[in-house]
C-alpha cells in the first residue's frame, strides 16, 4: 500500500498523526546524512507494527512530502 507522507524534522517529539487524508510525522531527528528519513521509516514500522524492512521511501527522500510503500 503506497501513503503520502508529510516529515516535520526537528520535532519536539516523534510521533505519527493520520486523519482521513493525510499521514503527517513528527521526528526529534534532524534532516542531516539521512537521519530523519531513517526516523520516519522507524516510526512507520512501530503504529503498523511491520518490520522495517517492509518500508520503502518511494519518493521524496530529499523533501518533506514523501510517498512510502508498505508491503
Amino acid at each position: 500500500m503506497r501513503y503520502e507522507v508529510t516529515v516535520k524534522p526537528g520535532s519536539k517529539k516523534s510521533e505519527v498523526k493520520i486523519d482521513s487524508e493525510n499521514i503527517v510525522i513528527r521526528t526529534t531527528k534532524r534532516a542531516h546524512d539521512g537521519e530523519a528519513n531513517a526516523a520516519v521509516v522507524e516510526l512507520l514500522a512501530k503504529h503498523f507494527r511491520v518490520s522495517k524492512g517492509s518500508i520503502k521511501i518511494l519518493r521524496g527522500e530529499k523533501s518533506h512530502k514523501k510517498v512510502v510503500e508498505i508491503s
